[in-house]
């Protein structure tokens, strides 16, 4: 691994010498609309200005760039004069490389968490091998994050291509991957020195680690037999089913399918959808198996914390803490955890 210390200005000059090798994109001031129709609210194409970031994560996730919002999966026309009536065609894969720079470690994680379920997931995979990710570590934590105890680090670096560290005196860039010794190649940067290397090291070991015991405990806990327990029943009182959590959330990952017409020419999309809307799981015939509020709040976090862990190991959350800010009813994924682990 190679670790290169930098400048504020080299930094800049980094990010605009990525540009000529594909389309950059950095966090948006707020949730501003991107001109660009492949860029969702939240994250803006890199413009060439200084790059600076806010404290804690982007303000929506990364999970945009391996699920577009919507994503075409086939192509098809009704027109009757058209050769191939009605056959789907598959759209050109898209191969022109993205380099989102400026996730955290929280959302960098996310997409390893995501591709577990999606590792035959076609769409999935070919997003994967287009997209490098230049992520910084967290220089302090906001109230709502927790990634340390979900079994992250704000200096954590897994899933990342590069990782830029904020030093006393600049930055320093961790070259992690092949793709992000590609990213550099051809550019004349200074390695760090023993200074700089010390820095790094003492800022990773000061950081918050993963919280091992909580996990352990959680993991230990048996959640079925709190399947019926009353919690579940308060928080389906004060959710309001607007399924801000889920959207918001990098590794939520549900979708529907639906085909759409537009003068005769048509597209079958797949965009994301929320298991806490009451559609999602309405059956044809009318049976809907979680029509009650509660189950859709239960089934939530079930998922997160057992079902999620339990088919594939890790626990299906970060603790970007995105949910626990936008939330509007202030439901806590912290305090559920602490009375999953209390209630009898």
């Amino acid at each position: 691994m190679q670790v290169f210390k930098l400048s504020q200005a080299e930094l800049d000059s980094m990010i605009r010498h990525f540009g000529s090798l594909g389309m950059v994109y950095t966090p948006a001031a707020g949730k501003q609309p991107s001109a660009r129709t492949d860029c969702a609210p939240g994250w803006q194409p890199a413009d060439g200005a200084p790059l600076a970031l806010a404290t804690g994560p982007s303000a929506t996730s990364v999970k945009t760039f391996f699920f577009p919002q919507p994503e075409t999966m086939q192509t098809f026309s009704v027109k009757n004069n058209y050769p191939d009536r009605g056959l789907l065609r598959e759209p050109e894969t898209l191969t022109e490389k993205q380099i989102v720079v400026g996730l955290r470690p929280c959302d960098a994680r996310s997409v390893l968490l995501n591709n577990l379920p999606y590792r035959e997931d076609p769409y999935y995979q070919a997003n994967m091998a287009r997209t490098v990710l230049v992520g910084f570590t967290c220089d302090a934590m906001c109230s709502t994050c927790f990634c340390d105890r979900m079994g992250g680090s704000p200096m954590a670096t897994e899933g990342l291509d590069i990782a830029v560290s904020r030093l006393d005196h600049g930055f320093a860039a961790e070259i992690l991957t092949a793709r992000g010794e590609e990213l550099l190649a051809g550019l004349k940067l200074t390695p760090a020195g023993i200074s700089e290397l010390d820095e790094l090291a003492g800022r990773r070991q000061a950081a918050p680690q993963a919280d091992a015991a909580g996990l352990d405990a959680l993991k230990e806990r048996d959640l079925n037999r709190l399947y019926e327990a009353p919690l579940w029943q308060q928080l389906g009182e004060s959710c309001i089913n607007c399924g801000a959590c889920t959207f918001v959330c990098p590794t939520c990952y549900c979708f529907d399918v639906q085909d759409e017409v537009v003068r005769g020419t048509g597209r079958r999309i797949r965009y994301w959808d929320s298991c806490m809307f009451p559609l999602y799981s309405l059956h044809t015939s009318g049976h809907n198996p979680r029509g009650q509020k509660m189950q859709r709040t239960r089934n939530r976090f079930m998922h997160k914390l057992k079902y999620f862990p339990d088919r594939f190991g890790p626990f299906s959350c970060v603790g970007c803490g995105r949910c626990v800010k936008d939330c509007p009813v202030n439901i806590d994924i912290r305090e559920v955890m602490g009375d999953l682990l209390t209630v009898e």
